[in-house]
This record gives C-alpha cells, structure tokens and sequence, in this order.
C-alpha cells in the first residue's frame, strides 16, 4: 500500500549549527533572567510530553532534560513523543521510525539506573508509524514493541492542516481529509489489539474530524495535543481571533463526548502560535502567563473533566517563551482552584492512565 504522507518539500533545511548554538546560547541567558521560587515543590508530577534530539547546534537529551526536571518540582517520570529523529539509516522509509523507539528505550534504561536521580525519563514511549498504509503498518508497530523494552505504548501522527498553506510545515504532505481516508483508518484499526493509544497532532478547525474518529474508535485512546492546535493568535485567524476561540470551544465541548479522548494542557509556547510571549523583553512570569493561558486551559478541564487532562511541558518547544520551573508554575497557579484529588489527576493520575505507567 503506498503512503498517503509525503515528505514535506517546505521544510527548512538545517541551519548553521554554530549559528543555531548561538541563538540557543542567547535564548537560555534571556530565559534565566526570570527566576521563582518553586511552587508546591512536593506535589508529584509526570512530565507526559517532551522530545529528545540534536538539530544542528541544538542538543536536547537525558542529561538537558534532566537539568530542567531537577529545578525543584517534583518530577517523577515523563513521557517522551515522537519528533522525528533517531531514525535508522538502513531501514525502509517504513521501517525507520523503529529507530527513534530503539533511543528512546536506551534512555529510559539510563535513567531507570542508579547514574541518575530517581526521575524516570521515558517511562512511557510514543513513537509515529505511518498509518495511512493500511493494515500494513502493524509491522512497524510489533518492531516499536520489540525494542521499547515494554516502555512503547503508541504512536503520534501529525495531521496538522489548515486552509492556509503557510501553516502547514509539518514533515509530510497530505489531504485535508487524512483522518476519515479509509486506508488511514485500516492502519489505526490495528492499535486498539496491541494496546496502543494514539497522539493527535491537529489544528482547531480538525477537532471535529477527530471526535469522528473517535467515536469510530471508541475502543482505542486517544491523547490530543496542545489543546488542539488553537490557532486564534495566528496571521490568517488574528482578526477574527475571538470567533476562533469560540469556535474552538465549542469543538471541544463536542470532542469531550468521547470517553476516549485525554487532552494535553500546554504547547501554547511554542512561537508559531503567534501568541507572543518569545517576544518580551523579558520573559513572563508564571502569574502571567496562568493569566494568559489559565481560561483556555480552564475551559478543557471543565469540557473533559480532571481525569482526562494533563498538564504538559513540551520542552523543549515550549522553552521559546518559558524555563522549566515557570512553566511548571504557571500550572500550579492555574490548578490552584482544584481539589487536592483533581490536583493529582491534572499533574500525575491522567497521565499515568492514559499511558499505562505504573510507578509503584
């Protein structure tokens, strides 16, 4: 069967990797000038979305991660999500995402060693598969089980796309339509029997794509990212920015229907989302940026209820507008209305549940 994803022809090309130090070097310096003291540093929490990589002079691996993880909050494992590197180099282009699970296993072995603290980085693994191949993907996903050393627990495909052609810079190329293709949905037929849950990658005018899926699904879990890929900040969506929130709102409330549907509560950092906190002169505190972010994410836990959302920090992504300890501050703040069982839900039960992590 042959893929419905092509590569994308729009994707930049690796900058200098001097240059890129340089920036990263810059953006660290401006990150470190806003300081705070830790909030509720004994409340446990798993980290359910980061990334490792090396992209030009930018290295994010354990030991980055574990610098961020041991500021002070109480981070007990993470989850890493897929990000396209590591792939095997010999490996068909099918075959080749087996390579990112391979890495990510030997990093959770590290941590889960006496060489580190007790964090257990990697706890959970989500890799990607190209699923628009059918039912032809299911060898993929046996060779992801295989080497994720019982951490793999499902796969992340980014269908991000919106009318506005600019916005669409993920790695493939594909139909508005991905999502109800039937060859796509052969593909995802086959995680529900392997015990594999699925990250959606989407953007807000897709929600209601998804809650079809679901629904078609209902026996497969599925974990939407970033709130949805809310793009009411964006050049095309700016000047009618309080339509798309709405809109994206009552999407929302329509996906919260699904039983089957967790909801991570973060990425908003990321700077093509035009919200525009890289942009400061210095950066936000976490009281503004619980201010910024609070009523959106608000809006998810009162759509999905405690148990189905997770707080999430998507470094290093989201490090563009935020350090590690602010971030995790800015959730403490939003949460700061919620029960201390909502609490656990919000920062460690959800997460644990949505990705079959048993830490006890």
């Amino acid at each position: 069967m042959p893929t419905k994803m092509l590569p994308n022809p729009k994707r930049h090309h690796p900058a200098d990797p001097e240059a890129v130090r340089r920036q990263h070097q810059r953006k660290l310096a401006w990150l470190a000038t806003q300081k705070e003291d830790i909030l509720e540093p004994e409340l446990p929490i798993i980290d359910p979305h980061h990334h490792m990589w090396v992209r030009g002079g930018n290295r994010y691996y354990l030991e980055e991660f574990l610098a961020e993880a041991q500021t002070g909050h109480n981070i007990k494992a993470s989850v890493f999500v897929e990000c396209g590197s590591f792939y095997r180099k010999n490996a068909s282009p099918l075959m080749a995402p087996v390579g990112e699970v391979e890495f990510a296993n030997g990093v959770a072995a590290m941590a889960a060693s006496s060489t580190y603290n007790s964090t257990l980085v990697c706890a959970g693994i989500v890799g990607t598969a190209d699923i628009s191949v059918g039912a032809e993907v299911a060898q993929v996903l046996d060779a992801q089980i295989a080497v994720g050393g019982g951490r793999f627990r499902g796969i992340r495909v980014s269908t991000k796309w919106d009318a506005d052609d600019d916005l669409n810079t993920t790695r493939y190329v594909y139909s508005r339509d991905l999502m109800s293709d039937k060859d796509f949905r052969a593909g995802f037929a086959t995680l529900a029997p392997r015990n594999l849950s699925f990250d959606a990658m989407i953007y807000h005018p897709q929600i209601l794509d998804l809650a079809d899926l679901a629904r078609a699904f209902p026996g497969t879990t599925i974990i939407l990212n970033h709130i949805g890929g809310l793009l009411a900040w964006t050049r095309t969506y700016v000047a009618r920015k309080e339509e798309a929130i709405a809109d994206w709102r009552k999407s929302m409330m329509e996906l919260a229907k699904c039983p089957n549907v967790y909801v991570k509560l973060g990425g908003l950092g990321m700077t093509y989302l035009g919200l525009g906190h890289d942009k400061l002169p210095a950066p936000a505190n976490s009281a503004q940026l619980a201010e910024s972010w609070g009523p959106l994410f608000k809006h998810c836990i009162d759509a999905f209820g405690p148990n189905r959302c997770m707080f999430e920090s998507n470094f290093p992504p989201d490090r563009d507008s935020v350090s590690y300890p602010v971030i995790w501050n800015a959730f403490k703040r939003i949460a700061a209305g919620y029960s201390a069982s909502e609490k656990q839900a919000l920062f460690y039960g959800a997460a644990a549940n949505a990705y079959r992590l048993n830490l006890d």
